[in-house]
């Protein structure tokens, strides 16, 4: 338990320092409250469901007090990418908060995730939790429906965290060489075998990166993208997403 809560101290120190430098002012995207910093208020920020337990490479939420045991996936098939930054589970608020974004345009949903997590990733860099990556590359958008939805949310998320961060953000390294069934349908080998083939890096690569998604499933995706990634000389490769399903 004491090994659980060292862990979390670098976590607890980025949400005191946003209490107490964030400008406040504006609503709350969940209550409405006129008491908010970053689009939300305390008791609001406080019932996000913090991915406190969890598998130490690929941040799949864990039943039990660690940070540090390996999942028995990454146990059996270890992932081609080396360690994943997850702040929250994808459960209720989260979740909704993502989907009014994702699926509604509605950006002021996700703009408070975004900020969060970029100064969680600061606190992670300093702590040295994790390596600064040299680019973020967000996971690439089928290109049709990306012009339905308007935008690609793992664009936006990697532009908030390069901004913050000041690390290169490449939209282009990464591009999709064909169309795939929609992945919400597909358990975590279908959706393996439906993106066999479907990525191509087209640029350049540097030796330490970080995939940015929105959520991470079953990490079908980020794992392909790390191993096309992994083949064009990346050697440090890292997940950054805001949410983690729970299994």
């Amino acid at each position: 338990m004491n090994e659980m809560i060292k862990g979390l101290n670098w976590l607890s120190t980025f949400m005191e320092r946003k209490v107490n430098s964030v400008k406040h002012g504006g609503l709350c995207v969940a209550c409405l409250s006129s008491n908010a910093f970053n689009g939300l208020c305390d008791p609001c920020r406080g019932d996000l469901p913090v991915n406190h337990w969890h598998c130490r490479c690929c941040a799949l939420p864990l039943a039990f007090p660690s940070s540090e045991l390996l999942c028995g996936d990454c146990l059996k098939n270890p992932p081609p990418f080396d360690i994943a930054l997850v702040p929250w589970r994808y459960q209720y608020p989260v979740d909704g908060m993502i989907g009014r974004y994702k699926y509604n345009g509605q950006r002021k949903f996700g703009r408070p995730l975004m900020e969060d997590f970029a100064g969680i990733a600061e606190q992670a860099l300093a702590c040295r939790r994790l390596v600064r990556p040299e680019l973020l590359i967000p996971a690439p958008m089928d290109a049709r429906r990306r012009r339905k939805r308007g935008f690609n949310q793992a664009q936006d998320i990697a532009e908030t965290l390069g901004r913050y961060l000041s690390i290169p953000v490449a939209s282009d390294t990464v591009r999709r060489v064909r169309q795939v069934r929609a992945q919400q349908e597909l358990n975590r080998e279908a959706r393996l075998a439906n993106l066999r083939g479907v990525f191509e890096v087209v640029s350049e690569v540097p030796e330490r990166v970080a995939i940015v998604d929105d959520v991470v499933t079953t990490g079908a995706t980020v794992r392909v993208l790390a191993s096309v990634l992994r083949e064009a000389g990346a050697r440090e490769i890292q997940v950054w997403a805001l949410a983690r399903t729970p299994g």
